[in-house]
């Protein structure tokens, strides 16, 4: 995984949130972590996301092209690419500080799937 800043402290005098570019290689994975207080939302431009999250990564969402991911203060989670091409996203954190708190998690086996559909954002009728 590699981070590219895009907005922060040091390069454009930002003081309340950081933004830049994640790049994920085909088939990599993170390990279980969370951002302590930060909040941080994903927005996947290429490739397809897989997302775990939970105190056992129990629950698991997948986004393409075009979707958010808001990923709550505190919460364990695990990001990965679910494709075999590299996935590229804007990351924005509620913060400056680069929080990465690692956790030793026994992810449960099977998951339950959430789909990242609200009132909001209904599938398209074809």
């Amino acid at each position: 995984m590699s981070r590219a800043a895009a907005i922060s402290q040091a390069r454009v005098g930002a003081a309340k949130i950081w933004a830049g570019t994640v790049t994920i290689e085909p088939s990599a994975k993170t390990g279980a972590h969370h951002h302590g207080a930060l909040e941080s939302i994903i927005y996947v431009v290429k490739g397809k996301a897989r997302m775990r999250w939970g105190e056992r990564l129990e629950f698991l969402a997948e986004a393409g092209p075009g979707d958010f991911i808001y990923v709550p203060p505190f919460v364990p989670h695990q990001e990965i690419n679910a494709a075999e091409e590299v996935l590229e996203c804007v990351l924005v954190r509620s913060g400056q500080d680069p929080v990465v708190v690692n956790l030793d998690i026994t992810p449960v086996e099977t998951t339950e799937a959430i789909a990242w559909v609200d009132d909001i954002h209904r599938p398209q009728s074809q």
